[in-house]
């Protein structure tokens, strides 16, 4: 973990911590703004108050030095989302010296806000609670405050509610912390970290490293990584994960219940994590849980290195072509809304890819090409080889586009799709880790 870099120094937590404190007065001058804008009397005026709540890899403490912050904006009933939110708070942000690259993200599953404050990026969505007064730190556990709010504050909420209840439930908060950090290295280095590329995301290794944990209090963090890979290699999914007993099925969870992965969020009252994982993606992991429960099961082993279990996934030694996904923009502010935008709608693109091939592995990394100028990211997706090596692109474009038009509200930039022979790949994308 050293070696690694995985913790950060002293001096950026402080930042951070700095950073969330500016915010949170910000954000109490802002709601007794709305408050006298909305005509509230006198006597409520003085004691309503709002707060920031902070979740994510940085809510659980296992963040690094370029992860952003997730920071959750929560309300009294009285501050609509649309004019309140978006409009006057928005307007103070931008009026801050600290906050720069502010900007709406409205069409988002989770609406929200991403600037950054004093250089650490921030995603801010909004919640609003049926009470007059949010106190600093809110114990949003507490079924008081989750009555009658609207759905957009549900799903706000449930990322923090999640985060809490994992830290309540995990016998040792700093082993835990360790286990999940050495995990998220693994799961990257690996290929298979990042939600929107259809593999694990934060929540999910969350929740997979806590059942461990919590049937293993005292093992080392050695043998909590080696009873990881010995769990999961071999569990029966879509038998779901699950951190309590006696979890009952809902309705609305009847859609994440079907697919390869099942995971429950463990807040109340029960949901599945969100999950993108397909075919393709399914059979990635389980072949690396696999790979890290054999090199790992002979942990007592005089030669035994963690070096090999980290080792960067060899894509240009195991796929003979990839997909090129070239996205560009006129400027680096718009080129993040729109990589964000295609990256929502991976998923869509691997479907038809699997459609037509039955396999691709949609690497997470973004590189960039140095021989072009404009802003933009490049994307590589391994493909197994085909028949005749003839893929018409053109229509898996087509297909993709009809996805990334309905519904964008930026200003679109350019995308270009193209297949690669591994020999054609750039050297610099080689040398980190193609």
């Amino acid at each position: 973990m050293a070696d690694e870099g995985l913790v950060p120094p002293p001096e950026e937590d402080e930042k951070r911590k700095n950073a969330i404190k500016k915010l949170k007065q910000i954000v109490s001058l802002w709601i007794k703004k709305v408050a006298c804008q909305h005509q509230l009397p006198k006597h409520q005026i003085a004691v309503t108050s709002a707060t920031i709540l902070t979740y994510g890899s940085y809510g659980l403490g296992v963040h690094s030095s370029e992860s952003d912050i997730d920071a959750l904006c929560v309300a009294p009933f009285f501050a609509s989302i649309a004019e309140d939110f978006f409009v006057v708070l928005h307007d103070m942000l931008k009026r801050s010296p600290e906050v720069s690259d502010i900007h709406c993200v409205k069409s988002a599953k989770v609406p929200l806000m991403r600037f950054k404050f004093d250089g650490i990026s921030i995603d801010l969505p909004y919640a609003r609670l049926n009470v007059l007064y949010v106190p600093e730190n809110v114990d949003i556990l507490n079924p008081f405050f989750m009555r009658n709010i609207d759905d957009t504050s549900w799903k706000s909420l449930s990322g923090v509610r999640a985060n809490r209840h994992i830290l309540h439930v995990v016998p040792n908060i700093e082993k835990f912390q360790s286990l999940l950090r050495c995990l998220k290295l693994w799961a990257k280095r690996r290929g298979v970290y990042g939600n929107l590329l259809g593999y694990l995301g934060g929540v999910h290794m969350t929740v997979l490293a806590a059942y461990v944990f919590q049937r293993h209090p005292d093992a080392t963090l050695n043998s909590l990584i080696m009873n990881f890979f010995q769990t999961f290699a071999f569990w029966p999914w879509p038998t779901p994960v699950m951190l309590q007993e006696g979890m009952l099925l809902t309705a609305l969870d009847a859609i994440e219940a079907r697919s390869f992965m099942p995971i429950w969020l463990p807040s109340s009252p029960y949901e599945f994590c969100h999950t993108n994982i397909t075919k393709s993606t399914f059979y990635r992991i389980r072949s690396e849980l696999l790979r890290g429960h054999n090199m790992t099961r002979d942990l007592l082993m005089p030669d035994f290195d963690w070096d090999h279990v980290f080792e960067p996934f060899p894509y240009s030694k195991r796929y003979f072509q990839f997909v090129k996904i070239y996205l560009s923009s006129p400027n680096h502010y718009t080129l993040g809304d729109w990589v964000g935008w295609i990256k929502s709608r991976f998923r869509g693109l691997l479907v038809i890819l699997e459609g037509i091939l039955g396999f691709c592995d949609p690497n997470p990394t973004e590189y960039v090409d140095s021989e072009k100028t404009e802003p933009h990211v490049v994307f590589y997706w391994g493909l197994q080889h085909v028949k005749n090596n003839f893929i018409d692109i053109d229509l898996v474009k087509g297909e993709f586009m009809k996805i990334i038009n309905n519904g964008y509200e930026g200003s679109p930039g350019r995308m270009e799709l193209s297949i690669l022979l591994t020999s054609r790949l750039p050297k610099k994308a080689l040398m980190v880790g193609l």
